[in-house]
């Protein structure tokens, strides 16, 4: 199983929407988990895992690590070359490293070159940043690259993105 996580933020509350899914390449079966959280911290730049990290653990704590591949976050596994952790390594960290963490960026952050992997996706010119823990980093882009759908971005990761917004 693949669970993947994305946070969007309004009038001090959180809303987090994980997708549980059982192939790469799945666009259709996929089970949906929602939680909304109050008294959210603000935003710091340089550490927004402070922000999205509780969001993501709560729904994580009601779904378990069980049987899972890998989690996939939007954002950063590490910030430097230097493994400084992002959300994605601060989250491995929290579930124990029992877990692989896959973080899917749409803008880039520069500080980061050799852990990182740019990744093209149908004809987009502007790539996907793809970080990642607890399994290697060429593998990680390998399996965003075979996810379903011909544009930039993965079918469910846009339907994620979707549902996330949504109010």
């Amino acid at each position: 199983m693949i669970l993947a996580f994305d946070t969007y933020y309004y009038d001090g509350k959180a809303k987090t929407v994980c997708l549980e899914f059982e192939d790469w390449n799945d666009s259709t079966d996929f089970k949906i988990h929602v939680e909304i959280l109050e008294n959210i911290e603000e935003y710091v730049s340089g550490a927004f895992y402070k922000r999205e990290l509780p969001c993501i653990l709560s729904l994580l704590r009601q779904r378990g690590l069980n049987d899972l591949e890998a989690i996939v976050i939007d954002g950063f596994v590490f910030l430097d070359d230097q493994h400084k952790s992002g959300l994605g390594a601060h989250l491995y960290q929290e579930i124990q490293c029992k877990v692989p963490v896959i973080g899917v960026a749409k803008t880039n952050f520069a500080t980061i070159e050799t852990h990182k992997r740019s990744l093209l996706r149908g004809n987009s010119a502007k790539p996907l940043f793809i970080t990642a823990i607890g399994i290697d980093v060429d593998e990680a882009a390998k399996k965003i690259k075979d996810m379903d759908g011909a544009f930039r971005i993965p079918t469910l990761l846009k339907e994620l993105d979707r549902l996330t917004k949504q109010l």
